[in-house]
C-alpha cells in the first residue's frame, strides 16, 4: 500500500500490460485502491555547538553522474515500547541507493563512524568522494572529520539556515517514515531493526520504484548504468 497510480503504471508495464496513468488512476479511483495516508514529517537536528563546520560543497560541485561521488547522511530517531532508537543513513545521490544504515539506542559519534566505516569497507569509493550532511554534532566531531580524511572524502555540510541542501537525505526518511514506520507500534528495539531492515533491504533498494530514476528501483538503476 505504499504505490501510488505511477509507479503502479510503471509495475504493470514492467510485466508487459500496457496502460495508461490515467487508466491506472481511474481503476485505483472507482475500486478504492490508494497509497497510505501521509503525514507531516519534521526534521530535527542539533548544530548548537563549537565544532568546526565543513563548507557546503554541493554548492559548487555538479550533479553527480556515476555511483559513489557523492553521499548524503542524515539522522532521524523511531519510538519502540522499550524507548528511542536512532537510524543513521548514507545515501547514494546518483542511485538514491541506501549505502550503509545502523540503528543505535544512543546517538553518538560512535554511531556515525560506524556507519561510515560500513559504507566505504561495502563501497570502496575513490578518493574525492563528498560527504554531505547537517551541521549536526555527531558529523561536525573531530572522530568523524579524521576518518573521512584518512579515507580520502571530502566532508561538506547544509548551509547555515537551509534546510534544503540536505533534502535527499532527509526525502529517504521522509519516505521511510510515512510508508512504513507511522504505520507500526514496535514492541521493541529488536521488532523496529527487523522491519527496518526488510524495508531497506528488501524493498527500499531492491524493489522500489523511485520517480528520479525513470522508475526504477535503485539497484536496477545501478545495475543498468554498469552495463551502459
Amino acid at each position: 500500500r505504499t504505490y501510488g497510480s505511477r509507479r503502479i503504471t510503471a509495475e504493470l508495464r514492467s510485466e508487459g500490460i500496457s496502460i495508461s496513468k490515467n487508466k491506472v488512476a481511474k481503476i485505483m479511483h472507482d475500486n478504492g485502491i490508494k497509497a497510505k495516508t501521509k503525514r507531516r514529517y519534521k526534521v530535527t537536528t542539533n548544530s548548537s555547538h563549537k565544532l568546526p563546520i565543513a563548507l557546503n560543497l554541493l554548492k559548487s560541485s555538479p550533479k553527480a553522474e556515476e555511483p559513489d561521488k557523492i553521499w548524503v547522511a542524515d539522522i532521524t530517531y523511531i519510538w519502540t515500547r522499550e524507548g528511542w532508537i536512532y537510524l543513521s543513513s548514507i545515501l547514494d545521490t546518483y542511485t538514491r541507493k541506501i549505502v550503509a544504515w545502523e540503528l543505535s539506542p544512543r546517538l553518538t559519534k560512535e554511531f556515525i563512524v560506524s556507519t561510515i566505516e560500513k559504507a566505504v569497507k561495502q563501497r570502496k569509493p575513490a578518493s574525492g568522494l563528498i560527504f554531505h550532511s547537517d551541521r549536526g554534532s555527531q558529523y561536525a566531531s573531530y572522530e568523524v572529520k579524521n576518518l573521512l580524511t584518512k579515507e580520502g572524502i571530502r566532508q561538506s555540510m547544509s548551509s547555515s539556515g537551509n534546510c534544503y541542501d540536505n533534502a535527499i537525505a532527509e526525502s529517504f526518511f521522509h519516505t521511510l517514515k510515512t510508508e512504513l514506520v507511522y504505520f507500526e507500534q514496535y514492541q521493541s528495539r529488536k521488532e523496529a531493526e527487523l522491519s527496518i531492515f526488510d524495508y531497506i533491504e528488501s524493498f527500499y533498494n531492491r524493489r522500489r520504484r523511485h520517480s528520479a530514476l525513470n522508475y526504477m528501483s535503485p539497484e536496477q538503476f545501478e545495475n543498468v548504468n554498469k552495463l551502459s
